[in-house]
């Protein structure tokens, strides 16, 4: 028997109330992958909140593709060129969402071509500044996927689900950093350091994993062997104290391992 198909008002409702039970940094990943999509699709989340207790803002990046890592710090340093930017033109958006072309960014920061090389070809950016102070933002959130741009439709619904989407960031921070005091008195400052005993292959092979690729998939995408995935994958088990390799994806996104893959790792 067929089901009905859920409105979209349920659909929001659904966004919303599961945007409540969300305090770690993997929730917030598989969230974002749910009924959010339906609103507002994306491939590259960036998120930033001020934090009042740093009094500084905090960054961070979800990524359903794999990306450069140079590009992923560029998104994650709030006062990066590329950064500084894109918040200027948040802030000419008078509280609106803005478009913004890819094609654009690259003469303020030549990491931005690695964005359109990964087949993106607009950004979308929104945020609040902070009471009282214009020029300091509150909250900055950006969005994007692979080859298309975005609907009015799109850029409404961004507009409507900031609140939430910054209440949750909140959430996570206050979380993680009550969960790891000793690691998070960092967190958000230009690059969240990452273990040493991960190497970059390893961080490389744990975006294939937690994209969903089988171990031969992985060796296929990096020119070597399964065997030699499988070697990589039990190591990163040992190393990340994980039993299989779901835990060792949400151990590593809650340690900031899992951001982007190497220069060289880049699939064409």
């Amino acid at each position: 028997m067929l089901q009905p198909v859920p409105a979209p008002s349920e659909s929001l409702v659904r966004v919303l109330e599961a945007g409540l039970q969300v305090r770690r940094r993997p929730q917030f990943f598989i969230w974002t992958q749910g009924d959010l999509q339906r609103w507002v699709p994306h491939a590259l989340m960036v998120c930033g909140v001020f934090d009042h207790q740093q009094g500084e803002m905090v960054m961070d990046v979800f990524n359903s593709v794999p990306l450069a890592e140079s590009l992923v710090d560029a998104l994650r340093q709030f006062h990066s060129p590329l950064m500084g930017h894109l918040r200027m033109v948040q802030g000419q958006a008078n509280g609106r969402p803005a478009r913004v072309p890819v094609r654009a960014l690259v003469e303020f920061d030549p990491r931005a071509e690695r964005l359109r090389q990964a087949g993106f070809e607009e950004l979308m950016i929104h945020g609040l500044h902070r009471a009282g102070l214009p020029d300091e933002a509150e909250c900055l959130f950006i969005v994007a996927r692979p080859g298309h741009g975005y609907t009015s439709e799109a850029v409404t619904a961004f507009d409507m689900l900031l609140p939430s989407l910054q209440r949750t960031s909140l959430h996570v921070l206050d979380t993680e950093r009550d969960m790891a005091p000793a690691r998070y008195p960092m967190v958000g400052r230009e690059a969240a350091a990452r273990p040493a005993s991960i190497t970059a292959r390893e961080r490389e092979i744990l975006l294939w994993v937690r994209n969903g690729l089988s171990n031969h998939q992985i060796a296929t995408k990096l020119g070597i062997s399964a065997l030699t995935v499988k070697n990589h994958v039990q190591k990163i088990l040992r190393k990340l104290g994980a039993a299989n390799r779901a835990q060792a994806v949400a151990k590593a996104m809650s340690m900031r391992v899992v951001g982007g893959v190497p220069e060289a790792g880049l699939p064409s």
